[in-house]
């Protein structure tokens, strides 16, 4: 059956969650940061990605803020910065995030080629919305989807059931795009066809499924959902 439905991860996929970083350590001021923010930036999504696994395993779930919150805590103290204003600037920055330079090229090509596009993602809805918006690709998109309606974090299955949910599609029918590596495995795992946007050109996680598809940015993503 040919793919109807293209269904994308945000952060890290459609969003660089480096670039509020980035953006402050260019900042005035803000000194502490040019020389490490690369380190931080790091940090910073490996411990918000790691609470999240965390809280899903043993259901004490909250929204995706507060881990964003969390993460950066412990980035800044490992980079032993104190810095209040420092810490507010980069979580506002956070809600700005900007997209990777080919993304709005490549929603409105599956748009024109008449695919239904949404984003899964573990961000809370009013997050997901402003970075949608900071973006500028909320037309080009059916529907950003979040995991507060299962009340539990990636990759737990009733995640990905959410898509067939909303679209009233069969698994195969879906394409699933995920810069984590572990995301498009789990998500092969539960039955997608799944590409693994490798941008860091990384090994591929040790996990009972390996995705089908894998490339280094999103811009072949319409013509790959063509061949499926």
């Amino acid at each position: 059956m040919p793919i109807t439905t293209c269904v994308f991860d945000a952060y890290g996929t459609l969003f660089d969650v480096t670039s509020a970083a980035r953006r402050a350590a260019d900042e005035p001021g803000n000194a502490a940061l040019q020389d490490n923010w690369q380190q931080i930036a790091r940090d910073w999504r490996q411990k918000q990605l790691q609470y999240t696994w965390l809280r899903a395993v043993t259901g004490a779930h909250c929204d995706f803020w507060e881990v964003t919150q969390n993460g950066l805590d412990w980035a800044l103290e490992n980079a032993s910065i104190s810095d209040p204003h420092l810490r507010e600037r980069l979580l506002a920055l956070y809600w700005e995030l900007a997209a990777y330079p080919e993304v709005p090229a490549m929603l409105a090509a599956l748009k024109t080629a008449g695919y239904r596009t949404a984003i899964l993602s573990n961000g809370s809805p009013d997050m997901l919305q402003a970075a949608v918006r900071s973006a500028g690709v909320a037309g080009d998109l059916d529907d950003v989807l979040s995991v507060e309606t299962a009340g539990v974090f990636k990759p737990h299955t009733s995640v990905y059931e959410l898509v067939g949910k909303r679209f009233d599609c069969a698994k195969h029918d879906v394409l699933f795009v995920s810069s984590n590596g572990w995301d498009a495995g789990c998500a092969t795992g539960y039955g997608f066809n799944c590409v693994w946007v490798n941008r860091a050109a990384e090994p591929v996680d040790r996990l009972p499924w390996i995705p089908a598809h894998s490339t280094k940015d999103l811009t072949d993503i319409p013509a790959l959902a063509a061949q499926l």
